[in-house]
C-alpha cells in the first residue's frame, strides 16, 4: 500500500541520504500482462522483503481487460498502488495499440505525479513497458529497465526494447551479452547491471503436476503456447493452425495467447482444434512451471513462440519447440530448443528430436536464480537522485 510518509517533489528530498526503515526507497514496478507478472514476482517479493524500500506495484494494460483473471491474480500477491486501463476489450489491432499507448502514457504520468516514486521499474517490450518508461522519463523519475540488450527479432515490440533502453537510466540486462549490446547504444557503463533473469528464480521450489491435476488437464504430451507476432489475423491463424495440426491425436493442452493484434487469428485456430487438443484461458506461473516439470517427466515437450520455451524450460529441465521467427536472435541453452518454421510435419519432427533424451544439453545462460535479490540490491544502493542521473548522455 501506498505510504503516509511522502512529503515534497523528488527534488526536495535528502539527496545524500541512504535509504532505511524511516527513509524507505519508493521502488514502483510496473506490471502490464501475465507474463511479464510472473518474472517480476521475485523481484517484487524481494524489494518487499528489505526494509530500506517500499513497494508500490502498478498494474496496467492487458491485467485490466475483462474479464480481468490476472488482475486478480496481482492483487491477491501484492497490495496494489494504482492500476492503468489501457486497452478496450474486443478491440486488438496496431491502431489500437497506438491509443492504448497514448492512454497509458498520460494515465502513468498521472499516477507518478501522485505516488512520487523513486525507480520506476519496468521489464520487457511491450506497450505498457513502454508507456510507463516514457512517462518516468519525461517526468524525470529515474528508470531502470529488466531484460534490456535482448534479441526477438520476430517480435512487432523488438523496438520499443531498444527504445526503453535509450529512455532508462539504470540497465539490468539478463546476460553479459545483452549488456554488450546495451553498451553499443552508446550507454554508460556504469549504469549496466548484469543481473540474470528473473525467470530463473524461485523454479526449484515448485514441483511436478501431481496426478489429479494433470488428468484433469488431459495428460498432455505437449503444451502450445502460441502469440502473435503483430502480422494479420489471416497469418496469425495459418501459423496456429500449423502447430496444433502437428498434433493431431497427440493429447495437447493450448493456452491462449497474448493480447497483442493477431490474437483473433489465433483463438479462432484453438477454437476449431483437434479434438486431442484441450484448451486453458491461463495458468498462474506456479501451476505453467509444475505442469511444465510434468509434461517433461512424461516425455513431452513446451511447443510455440514464448521466450519460456528457452529460458524456464532450459532450467527446469523441460524439452521445447519454438515455432517461428518471434525468438529469432534470443540466446538459449543449446540441446533444450528445437527450431522448426510454421509447417506441420517439420514442427512434428522438432518435437521428435527435443524430447531425445539422449541429446547433450548446454549450460542454461541467464544466470542462476537470485536474479529478484540483485535488483532489489541495486535498487536499494543506486542513488535514483544522483547529479546527472537523469540527464542522458550518449557514451561514445
Amino acid at each position: 500500500m501506498i505510504g503516509d510518509g511522502w512529503a515534497g517533489t523528488n527534488d526536495e528530498r535528502s539527496r545524500d541520504a541512504r535509504p532505511s526503515a524511516d527513509n524507505p526507497r519508493r521502488i514502483a514496478v510496473i506490471t502490464g500482462t501475465r507474463a511479464e507478472f510472473g518474472l517480476l514476482t521475485p523481484v517484487m517479493h524481494a524489494i518487499r522483503e528489505r526494509t530500506d524500500c517500499e513497494l508500490l506495484v502498478i498494474a496496467a494494460g492487458s491485467h485490466l481487460v475483462q474479464p480481468g483473471l490476472t488482475f486478480r491474480e496481482v492483487k491477491s500477491k501484492f497490495d496494489v498502488a494504482d492500476s492503468i486501463p489501457m486497452q478496450t476489450a474486443g478491440r486488438v489491432g496496431r491502431w489500437h495499440d497506438v491509443e492504448s499507448l497514448g492512454k497509458g502514457i498520460s494515465r502513468f504520468g498521472r499516477s507518478f505525479e501522485r505516488i512520487r516514486p523513486d525507480w520506476v521499474v519496468v521489464l520487457g517490450d511491450r506497450i505498457e513497458a513502454f508507456g510507463a518508461a516514457s512517462a518516468a522519463s519525461i517526468g524525470g523519475i529515474a528508470l531502470a529497465h529488466i531484460h534490456g540488450g535482448d534479441r526477438a527479432e520476430g517480435v512487432a515490440d523488438e523496438a520499443m526494447r531498444h527504445a526503453i533502453t535509450k529512455l532508462a537510466h539504470l540497465h539490468l540486462p539478463a546476460t553479459e551479452t545483452s549488456a554488450e549490446r546495451i553498451r553499443r547504444m552508446g550507454e554508460r557503463d556504469d549504469a549496466i547491471e548484469v543481473v540474470g533473469s528473473p525467470a530463473i528464480d524461485g523454479l526449484d521450489a515448485i514441483g511436478a503436476m501431481d496426478d489429479g491435476a494433470y488428468t484433469e488437464f488431459g495428460s498432455p504430451r505437449a503444451v502450445v503456447l502460441f502469440h502473435p507476432t503483430g502480422r494479420s489475423d489471416e497469418q496469425e491463424e495459418h501459423g496456429a493452425n500449423a502447430v496444433l495440426s502437428a498434433f493431431t491425436g497427440v493429447p495437447t493442452l493450448a493456452l491462449h495467447p497474448n493480447l497483442d493484434p493477431g490474437r483473433d487469428g489465433i483463438m479462432r485456430a484453438l477454437l476449431n482444434a483437434p479434438g486431442s487438443v484441450r484448451i486453458a484461458a491461463h495458468l498462474d506461473r506456479a501451476r505453467f512451471v509444475s505442469l511444465l516439470k510434468r509434461v517433461a517427466r512424461e516425455g513431452g515437450a513446451l511447443v510455440g513462440n514464448s521466450s519460456a520455451g528457452l529460458i524456464e524450460c532450459a532450467a527446469i529441465g523441460c524439452p521445447s519447440v519454438d515455432v517461428g521467427d518471434r525468438q529469432g536472435g534470443r540466446e538459449r541453452a543449446e540441446g533444450w530448443t528445437r527450431w522448426a518454421p510454421e509447417d506441420s510435419d517439420s514442427i512434428r519432427a522438432a518435437f521428435g528430436h527435443a524430447t531425445d533424451q539422449d541429446q547433450k544439453r548446454d549450460q542454461h545462460p541467464f544466470g542462476d536464480g537470485r536474479a529478484g535479490v540483485r535488483i532489489a540490491r541495486i535498487l536499494a544502493e543506486r542513488d535514483p537522485h544522483a547529479p546527472g542521473l537523469i540527464q542522458k548522455r550518449c557514451a561514445y
